[in-house]
């Protein structure tokens, strides 16, 4: 059994299976910060699963969901029962989902946000060894959430740690809060995503402690990826009705002494250079 650094962690499975087992099947895997996370950025991997023989997908959510905003009937909760409101909200999903399992870290937000702290990706390294996934998602480097971007730090060191053989063949950083739609297309990884919509309502909708104070994460997911389906090309017709956008972070797992803040500022530059091009061409 995965020893995992917070005795409060967790391995659920929706159907039941060992957790070993769970994790040796998973083709998919999602490291993501919040409950609901996953489901916002990584449905390209739970549809590649969902009623597969061959697939399966994985989340694993790295802080315990404590400090979250409530209102409503969760106006009173203390951080305790909201942590298990939420890690309800994310079994529940994982059932809708049809996930292999869901792996709770349960690590504080201030120890995500510590870079030094080596507890979360130590887990996560844990996780993916275990698992051996071909595809793993997590946030983008441009987000604007400082606990994302511990995130996916911690998960570029995890995957380092790991050797070359065991780690998967790519890594997406996909939106939660920030959009991609900025990349400059040819930089744009676009996961259509409009198979089974009614799915992909259910596993966002499902979040009702997040959704009921007046946070519609449901509306604005899916109107998000219908935008960028019609938005994505200028001179055709709608290929897709939905699309999520990724930041390809593959060479950051290929070349251990690729810089992630330089790595990033390649994009920015690409599309600071879009666009003073466009001005200049028609000044």
């Amino acid at each position: 059994m995965l020893n995992l650094k917070e005795k409060t962690a967790e391995i659920w499975t929706p159907d039941g299976t060992a957790a070993e087992q769970a994790l040796a099947r998973t083709t998919h895997m999602s490291v993501a910060a919040h409950q609901d996370d996953v489901e916002i950025m990584a449905m390209e991997g739970v549809l590649a699963c969902f009623g597969s023989a061959q697939h399966w997908f994985t989340a694993v959510i790295v802080t315990n969901g404590a400090g979250s905003a409530r209102s409503g009937i969760y106006a009173n909760y203390t951080d305790a029962e909201m942590q298990q409101v939420r890690r309800l909200e994310q079994k529940k999903a994982a059932f809708v989902g049809e996930y292999s399992c869901v792996a709770f870290l349960d690590h504080p937000s201030s120890a995500v946000k510590d870079g030094k702290n080596a507890g979360p990706a130590a887990d996560i390294a844990a996780l993916v060894a275990a698992a051996r996934p071909e595809v793993l998602y997590t946030h983008n480097l441009a987000d604007k959430h400082d606990t994302h971007i511990g995130v996916t730090m911690h998960t570029i060191r995890a995957v380092r740690s790991l050797p070359k053989d065991q780690r998967p063949k790519k890594l997406y950083g996909c939106e939660v809060w920030r959009d991609l739609d900025w990349l400059v297309d040819t930089d744009k990884v676009a996961f259509r995503v409009d198979e089974r919509e009614n799915v992909a309502m259910a596993l966002v909708g499902v979040f009702d402690s997040q959704i009921t104070g007046g946070k519609r994460y449901d509306l604005a997911t899916m109107g998000r990826r219908r935008a960028h389906a019609t938005y994505h090309e200028s001179h055709a017709v709608d290929a897709a009705q939905a699309v999520i956008f990724g930041m390809d972070l593959t060479p950051l797992i290929e070349d251990d002494a690729k810089d992630p803040g330089e790595y990033v500022q390649e994009y920015i530059a690409r599309f600071a250079s879009d666009v003073r091009a466009r001005v200049a061409k028609m000044s």
